[in-house]
């Protein structure tokens, strides 16, 4: 059987990376997948979507924050989205939209464990975009369930699948 060696949390939330930025789960440093071009389109167009309410509303857009979740776990969401800008570096308070997009070599499990996190986290919108699909999906209580659209009432935004795709 493997063994890994621990890293203390204070030592990662030192640590810099070349390339994409890692995740930290229960003392381990855990790479996470590239997004590829179809990745980063809908990254950016979500982000256009929101940067729209913006305006008249106090949202703060964060491509690829480092978050703390649990002590001993830090998350990297493809976009969190907060109703005001947080105050720490790394923000222990839950965004109010996390949007994570699939990646070609993502695994199911690993995306459901890591959208769970956040829902338990206290994230009130936990959002996944598969653009190779072309479908978006909503993590709630009862579970995650396909939707026509991502809806924020309280902001008057709707975001559609052909919004994003």
């Amino acid at each position: 059987m493997a063994t890994s060696t621990q890293l203390p949390v204070e030592e990662y939330l030192r640590m810099s990376f070349e390339g994409p930025d890692r995740e930290y789960l229960d003392g381990e440093v855990v790479e996470r997948n590239v997004g590829g071009k179809r990745h980063s389109k809908v990254q950016a167009q979500f982000m256009r979507l929101i940067d729209r309410v913006v305006e008249p509303h106090p949202l703060q857009l964060f491509p690829e924050l480092r978050m703390r979740v649990l002590k001993t776990r830090y998350r990297i969401a493809d976009v969190a989205v907060f109703s005001e800008e947080p105050a720490e570096e790394v923000p222990s308070t839950p965004p109010l939209v996390v949007l994570e997009i699939v990646s070609r070599d993502d695994r199911l499990t690993e995306i459901i464990e890591k959208l769970e996190e956040y829902l338990n986290w206290g994230v009130p919108h936990v959002w996944l975009a598969d653009p190779y699909s072309e479908r978006l999906h909503v993590m709630a209580a009862e579970g995650m369930r396909e939707v026509p659209s991502f809806e924020l009432p309280e902001y008057s935004l709707r975001i559609t699948k052909e919004d994003l795709f």
